[in-house]
């Protein structure tokens, strides 16, 4: 399993538009990825990146933690992939 933690850039968080973005990226993935959302240094129960409505849930705003895992084939990749998105400001 790979894991990577980064901030939510985008303004309003993890919202309509940006979970819609992440949620397509993760999706085309072969890889199973999952968020989670960390609070006080510790990572919450983790949710499946590719849905929107799961990463809405996740109630994580504008630098907020969160913590990104995937296992399979492709994991690494598409962490990475992921975490270059969260580090933009997707509402732009």
């Amino acid at each position: 399993m790979y894991r990577r933690r980064t901030a939510v850039a985008a303004r309003i968080g993890l919202h309509a538009r940006p979970a819609g973005l992440l949620a397509q990226e993760a999706a085309k993935s072969p890889a199973r990825v999952r968020i989670a959302k960390v609070v006080d240094g510790t990572a919450g129960e983790p949710v499946d990146a590719a849905s929107v409505l799961s990463l809405m849930t996740l109630a994580a705003g504008h630098g907020d933690e969160v913590e990104l895992s995937a296992d399979g084939d492709h994991a690494r990749e598409a962490v990475d992939a992921l975490v270059a998105l969260l580090e933009q400001d997707l509402d732009a």
